[in-house]
């Protein structure tokens, strides 16, 4: 599930920022204040933990603002091929035939698969915004604080990727069951209307399958594995490589 802060982060940041009728009288020291204070505020429950996860595809646009607010802070991004993540989407959307997710905002992104595909792959949307803006991440100046995992590896070898991710934060080995698992939020898929988004199976494993997406279709978003080609940034990633855990 997505948190709330990402939004609330870029509501106060509207609210104090040029345009807005305060913008004047708020300098970038009290915007940061606000700001950190957003954090201290929606986390109050939780001030006794050292580590806090928030989840938000926002972050990887916002580094330099996290990087100042909280240096040691740290983005976590699994990843996928996207031809992948567009055919689950689309079987998401095949699953629930009676219903007009509000995944798309018209008949004219929703007719066909082409239409669909590309809708979501919007820079503003579902899949583009999080594609762009964690391309923007891995290629930036805080690329040192990201660190990009392959779904795919996760999926084979969950225990050997986490351990290189608690490595990474420089937190002690939690001891993990990837044998049960559990997670679902029908009520939030429901009102989307794409009943079953974000439910988790209970076994983590690889599930071969074929794609139905169209071949072209396929293709098209196959080729936007930026992650792949590390030889222009920072960024630590942890990725199938001469059949062993790479970061």
């Amino acid at each position: 599930m997505t948190s709330p802060v990402g939004s609330l982060f870029s509501g106060v940041l509207e609210q104090c920022s040029a345009g807005s009728e305060f913008g004047a009288v708020i300098d970038t020291d009290m915007r940061r204040r606000l700001l950190h204070g957003l954090f201290d505020s929606f986390y109050a429950d939780k001030a006794d933990k050292s580590v806090v996860f928030d989840t938000n595809r926002l972050w990887s646009a916002r580094l330099p603002a996290i990087n100042d607010l909280f240096p040691k802070a740290r983005v976590i991004a699994c990843v996928r091929n996207v031809a992948w993540i567009m055919d689950s989407i689309e079987r998401l959307y095949r699953a629930n035939p009676y219903e007009n997710t509000k995944l798309f905002g018209d008949a004219v992104e929703r007719n066909t698969v082409y239409s669909r595909c590309e809708t979501l792959a919007q820079r503003n949307r579902l899949v583009g915004f999080a594609w762009a803006a964690l391309k923007e991440a891995y290629y930036g100046e805080h690329a040192d604080s990201l660190l990009i995992i392959d779904y795919d590896l996760l999926t084979q070898a969950p225990e050997r990727v986490l351990r290189l991710v608690y490595d990474f934060i420089g937190e002690p080995w939690f001891e993990h069951d990837f044998e049960h698992l559990a997670y679902d939020a029908p009520e939030f898929d429901q009102a989307l209307g794409v009943t079953g988004l974000h439910k988790v199976r209970p076994r983590i494993a690889v599930q071969a399958r074929r794609t139905i997406l169209p071949p072209d279709l396929f293709k098209q978003y196959s080729d936007l594995s930026f992650w792949l080609d590390g030889s222009a940034s920072a960024a630590n990633v942890i990725r199938m490589k001469s059949d062993a855990a790479n970061i």
